[in-house]
């Protein structure tokens, strides 16, 4: 039998005792004395305010707009100006913006920052007084929110992803009710929604079942001849399959209703944003192959009024790439000191863990924030680029393997973006013979400067006639 846990003494020495709150003032200074902290819930939100604004300095007050209401006529009535709320799913929403409205600074706080302390009894009361209290102390830093009208081009390009992935549920769908009806219609075509594809579930919903027939509906330039398609379409013809197949392509293509519908939405959008332009003519634009899901609409125009530069002159940058960047963090990248810092933000430099003078991990932050899945992205798809990111992503892939070329290659796109942004200057692409030489003439002095050191001399080979 296992002995008791008490049983054995406890190694540890016993914690020191938590300071006394009378200590805590006396060693911070107070940088918010007009500071407020709010726990948000969804059916209630729990505020604090300074103690001597105030005879009841905690209150309760519901979710309802009338509430809402009600309780920032109460913090601007105790003379409160700055106002800290965590992110608590979408709760914080309808507040954060009410108070913005009213003139109150918000911010929107990591829970991580307000960990609860050892001996802290947690109560949603006592939260939103710890909350006032780190605020008041400035121990508290705000997240990153872009302006109201950025904010707005950001929801609907959120809303069109996720109207996108319920479009990709139903192409497994389609796949699903094929395979079920062993139409190896997958092995033959390298897109089922693609025109030879959707040509021939179309067909089929509408009726057809010889296969010579199906096959003649072929797109010219698919790999597979006639034969090879009709004979992939050799199968049972089961009611309920079929059933399933039809409404899978029904809700598919009202899915992509939905696309378009959003689409002229986000272009309406785009035109009420302020031409930053100067003037200036729109570059022409690289021949490259049209993503399917790109908007429906030329998106370069409206994206270089918006910026001012033309982030798809990058490569790998499409046009839906750099509206998801314009939408994350709209184009004031004084909003981060330096470019490191907004790396940092995306998660894309190392996170140095150092103990005792040696590196115990060099990993990045993990995390899904869209425009580092979009930086990403883009850098996944230049393995084939004959251009200067192409290349350092084939010798960063050699040496340190596919994942870590992606992310840096992926960190070098965002050092890019931040300072087009930033300088609103013109991107100048860099050729690979251009890259290889520099990249050359790098390493031979390095090579020089190691030689030196070792105390040789680095003599280059004559030429040979």
């Amino acid at each position: 039998m296992t002995p008791h846990k008490d049983a054995f003494p406890d190694p540890r020495p016993p914690a020191p005792p938590l300071p006394q709150p009378s200590v805590l003032s006396e060693a911070l200074q107070v940088c918010h004395p007009h500071a407020a902290g709010i726990d948000i819930g969804a059916a209630e939100h729990w505020v604090a305010v300074p103690p001597g604004c105030d005879p009841q300095p905690v209150r309760r007050f519901g979710t309802f707009t009338a509430d809402l209401d009600a309780l920032a006529d109460w913090l601007i009535d105790c003379g409160v100006t700055t106002v800290a709320m965590e992110s608590t799913g979408v709760y914080w929403l309808p507040l954060f913006e009410l108070l913005e409205a009213r003139g109150v600074q918000v911010l929107l706080i990591d829970p991580r920052q307000a960990k609860r302390a050892p001996g802290r009894p947690k109560t949603d009361r006592l939260d939103c007084k710890w909350l006032q209290r780190l605020h008041a102390y400035g121990l508290l830093a705000g997240a990153f929110r872009p302006e109201d009208q950025v904010c707005v081009l950001r929801s609907y390009l959120r809303h069109r992803q996720m109207l996108l992935t319920s479009a990709a549920h139903h192409i497994q769908h389609m796949q699903k009710a094929l395979q079920q009806m062993n139409l190896k219609l997958t092995q033959v075509v390298s897109d089922i929604t693609g025109v030879t594809g959707m040509a021939i579930i179309k067909a089929i919903v509408a009726g057809e079942r010889n296969p010579q027939r199906l096959a003649q509906l072929r797109n010219p330039h698919c790999h597979h001849d006639t034969d090879d398609i009709a004979k992939a379409l050799q199968g049972n013809w089961r009611a309920e399959h079929l059933f399933a197949l039809r409404q899978a392509v029904e809700l598919y293509e009202v899915y992509h209703q939905q696309i378009a519908q959003c689409d002229q939405q986000i272009k309406q959008h785009l035109e009420t944003f302020a031409d930053k332009s100067a003037g200036q003519p729109l570059p022409p634009k690289a021949r490259r192959h049209k993503k399917t899901n790109e908007p429906r609409f030329d998106a370069r125009a409206p994206h270089y009024r918006l910026a001012g530069v033309d982030l798809t002159t990058i490569e790998g940058i499409e046009e839906n790439t750099a509206l998801i960047i314009l939408s994350e963090i709209g184009t004031d990248m004084t909003r981060w000191p330096s470019v490191k810092h907004f790396c940092s933000w995306l998660g894309l430099c190392p996170q140095h863990q150092i103990s005792g003078g040696k590196v115990l991990s060099r990993r990045v932050r993990p995390g899904a924030h869209r425009v580092t899945v979009a930086l990403r992205l883009a850098a996944r798809s230049l393995h084939h680029s004959q251009s200067a990111f192409g290349a350092f992503f084939r010798r960063m892939k050699a040496r340190l393997g596919t994942p870590k070329a992606i992310t840096a290659t992926a960190h070098k796109l965002a050092r890019l973006v931040y300072g087009l942004l930033k300088h609103g200057t013109a991107y100048v692409q860099q050729g690979i013979e251009a890259y290889e030489t520099h990249y050359r003439e790098r390493t031979v002095k390095a090579m020089v400067r190691q030689a030196k050191t070792l105390g040789y001399a680095l003599v280059p080979l004559a030429v040979q006639g």
